[in-house]
């Protein structure tokens, strides 16, 4: 696995958005200060793949994955494996409750050439290639299948972080052996033993299968296949044979069927004939007709008759004048009768009309004068009442009044006071005064009698003489209409001619009507004669229509019943002609049916001849498809032999082959199951990783020590202590940082060429130590990570703040952090 480009966004700490491009780093550091991120970018290598980091201590440490206050993180890393290009996603998101889970995780495998530099710094999932996973658990596999190690393998062999530098040292032989496994792809030998023993026991059970279907096709021999062709050939013969007969047969049948056709048809022909009958009553049917006619002539005569009556009486009624006028005429001489009588009457009624006006005038005017006396009585009543209040109230004044006093109207002194009267003047004035009113009230009411009586005179006369001109104007208008009249009985004379008329043309038009009647029932009475006539015509030519095409004679169409008579006759002629060709015909169809059945039997000879059974009934068609159907099926049997015997002989075949791969996969799965070959494998594999990192080892150390493995334990031979051999876990700080950077050097040199997966170290990332060592090892580190970076087949990187060690690096990434995020500068090369 080689990264060639890191995106982080919100990723501890590097807040914003920052790319970190390796493209071209064989041989980087990553440098800064203590705390400003280094070894961050490394976590973010390990997270976009794996998911966690090693210092999180587990899964339940994704929540350090986000920065400070941020609510998402994410992580795109593109990468190089066994020569294809994969990038990796990651987005961590914390929810609304605090809680932080992965919301995005994908692996996809890029198209070739694509150039990573065109990935923008967004950290979407965009579709950069075919999706290998899409979930969190399925990059799991599909990360461990790319890159061709597991999390922590990953982490002891290709990026080493802080405090786990040591790890493959240290690691128990089991761990580092099961490590060797899956970095050389020894697990293949165990795919192969395990697929070997499944695929022996599958030809065990393949060939307990192939016997029971040999058992099963032991009948398909070359005797049955013979059998069976021998039946094909009889077939086909009678197959050939029946295609022989039939037409003989067929013939035979066409015969046998036109002739009775040929009977059919007379018989028809006889039944048609004989329906050949007149009906009843159709020689009285034209009498009727002809009867129908003259009546209706008859009928059409009487009604000219009685119209041209009507018409002369209609003249001499013209003639007579109009009764209207004479009788208008008559009844003006009638009222001016009545009005000359009436003139008088009116006349007397206005003049008594006019006397009594005249009285009643009289009578209210002396009402009137009456009414003005009594009204000016009751004037003077009110005035002495008046004058009697003015006296009772000076004498009520003087009851008080004494000589000498003042006077209380005047004011001044009275000498003597006058004697007070005897009785109220009032009261009396009072009593003459309602005297005065009632006779005033009694002179009003009479007059206005008298002037309401006369006034009604007035109407009456004024009515009576409008009356009275009415009546005398009406009568000079009936004496002017008079004018010129004959008189009263001369016109009544002429009335009584004109009624006289009048009925008689009432009884012209009775007998016009009743002509008519006549007339329409008669004309009914013909078009029901003619409808039943020419019904009866349509009967006659629907039965000769039927028999037409015998040629009948021809019809008279004036003679309904001696044409009826003529196609009778003809028709029982006709039948009895064809009687005796009936009976020839019957007796040839006898004949030729004994000829279908003899040509039939010869047929079903056959069939029983070759043992086939014949249909029972049916075409000629079925007799030639039940001789093709059996040379079919014995076609079909000989085919399933023959196809049975080349099964038996594919299952011969197939059973010797699995017998030969049941024992070659049994042989190599017995000897694969001790582990034998996979246990050399891995310990020619340790040796040589021994034997590199114990070259390295020397040189770091100044040939102090060498490193060497017994029974999977790494040790150390001390030089400068006489060759001691020393366990691993008994070196000093440094010491141990020498040896398992001389372990990790040799890992990515030697095994590299010999992994045959995925799992090739194309590159080694050390985070740890260098600030241990002292001028002379540093600077043989460096030189041996120089000539290792220097072959150009692997990428080399160190996290340190060693200056002197970052100064040698070709490339660096500086790592700076401010208030807000981190940041990563590439410098060099």
């Amino acid at each position: 696995m080689r990264p060639l480009r890191l995106d982080m966004a919100g990723f501890t700490v590097f807040r914003d958005e920052t790319t970190v491009d390796f493209t071209d780093a064989d041989y980087f550091a990553l440098v800064g200060p203590t705390g400003s991120g280094k070894s961050t970018v490394l976590d973010g290598i390990c997270f976009a793949l794996y998911g966690t980091v090693p210092r999180w201590g587990g899964s339940r440490g994704i929540v350090n994955a986000l920065a400070p206050s941020a609510t998402e993180a994410r992580v795109r890393l593109v990468f190089e494996s066994a020569g294809s290009r994969y990038v990796a996603t990651r987005v961590v998101r914390r929810d609304g409750r605090g809680s932080v889970k992965t919301a995005g995780a994908g692996l996809q495998l890029m198209p070739p050439g694509f150039d990573v530099t065109r990935l923008d710094t967004g950290m979407s999932l965009d579709d950069l290639g075919d999706v290998l996973a899409g979930t969190p658990a399925e990059m799991e596999q599909a990360v461990v299948e790319a890159v061709g190690l597991p999390y922590e393998q990953f982490t002891s062999c290709v990026v080493l972080p802080q405090g786990q530098f040591a790890d493959f040292l240290h690691a128990k032989p089991a761990t580092r052996q099961q490590i060797l496994v899956n970095l050389l792809g020894l697990h293949v030998y165990e795919e192969v033993q395990t697929r070997a023993s499944n695929r022996a026991t599958k030809a065990e059970a393949q060939l307990a299968v192939v016997d029971q279907a040999l058992a099963g096709l032991a009948d398909a021999d070359d005797a049955a296949v013979e059998a069976a062709d021998a039946r094909v050939a009889a077939m086909r013969r009678l197959t050939a044979a029946v295609e022989a007969a039939v037409p003989r047969l067929r013939t035979a049948r066409e015969r046998e069927t036109e002739l009775a056709a040929a009977r059919d048809a007379i018989a028809e022909e006889l039944a048609v004939l004989s329906r050949v009958t007149m009906p009843a009553g159709s020689a009285k049917i034209a009498e009727a007709a002809a009867t129908a006619r003259d009546r209706a002539a008859e009928a059409a005569t009487a009604v000219r008759a009685a119209e041209e009556h009507e018409e002369k009486v209609r003249g001499e009624l013209a003639a007579a004048g109009d009764a209207g006028s004479l009788g208008l005429l008559l009844d003006r001489h009638v009222e001016f009768d009545r009005l000359t009588g009436q003139a008088e009457w009116f006349a007397g009624e206005v003049s008594v009309a006019e006397v009594e006006h005249r009285d009643a005038i009289a009578a209210a005017e002396l009402a009137h004068a009456a009414h003005l006396g009594a009204e000016q009585l009751l004037e003077q009543a009110r005035l002495d009442y008046a004058e009697a209040q003015t006296v009772d109230r000076a004498a009520a004044l003087r009851a008080h009044l004494k000589a000498g006093d003042d006077c209380p109207v005047c004011t001044q002194p009275v000498a003597t006071v006058p004697p007070m009267p005897e009785g109220s003047a009032v009261k009396v004035a009072e009593q003459q005064g309602k005297a005065a009113r009632a006779a005033a009230d009694v002179a009003s009411t009479a007059w206005k009698q008298r002037d309401a009586v006369a006034r009604e005179l007035e109407r009456g006369l004024d009515r009576k003489r409008a009356q009275f001109e009415q009546h005398k104007s009406r009568l000079a208008e009936v004496q002017a209409g008079l004018a010129g009249s004959p008189g009263a009985e001369a016109l009544r004379a002429r009335l009584t001619e004109l009624t006289k008329l009048q009925r008689k043309l009432d009884d012209a038009g009775t007998d016009v009507r009743a002509a008519r009647e006549a007339q329409r029932r008669a004309q009914t009475a013909v078009a029901a004669a003619e409808e039943q006539q020419r019904t009866a015509w349509r009967s006659f030519d629907a039965v000769r229509d039927a028999v037409a095409r015998f040629s009948p004679p021809p019809a008279d169409r004036d003679d309904l019943a001696g044409a009826w008579a003529a196609l009778v006759d003809w028709a029982r002629d006709s039948a009895a002609q064809r009687e005796t060709a009936r009976a020839e015909a019957v007796a040839a169809v006898e004949a030729a049916h004994a000829d279908t059945q003899r040509e039939r039997a010869a047929v079903v000879a056959l069939f029983a001849d070759s043992a086939v059974p014949a249909p029972p009934s049916g075409s000629d068609a079925d007799l030639i498809r039940a001789a093709a159907v059996a040379a079919e099926r014995a076609q079909a049997a000989w085919q399933r032999l023959a196809d049975r015997r080349e099964e038996a002989q594919r299952y011969a075949e197939q059973r010797a082959a699995l017998l030969r791969d049941g024992r070659v996969a049994k042989s190599l799965a017995g000897h694969l199951r001790a582990n034998n070959f996979e246990r050399w494998l891995l310990e020619e594999a340790l040796d040589l990783l021994v034997d590199g990192a114990s070259r390295i080892l020397r040189e770091l150390t100044g040939g102090q020590y060498d490193l060497m493995h017994d029974k999977g334990e790494f040790y150390v031979i001390d030089h400068h202590d006489a060759g001691l051999r020393r366990g691993v876990r008994t070196l000093s700080g440094g010491e141990t940082f020498q040896a398992s950077l001389a372990l990790a050097l040799a890992l990515s040199e030697q095994l590299a060429g010999m992994s045959t997966t995925a799992a090739s170290l194309e590159s080694i990332v050390l985070d740890e130590g260098f600030g241990t060592l002292d001028a002379a090892t540093l600077d043989v580190v460096a030189a041996t990570l120089e000539n290792l970076a220097a072959r150009g087949d692997r990428m080399v990187g160190v996290v340190t703040h060693v200056h002197a060690l970052a100064e040698r690096v070709p490339v660096r990434f500086e790592v700076h952090k401010d208030a807000r995020t981190a940041h990563v500068e590439r410098v060099g090369l």
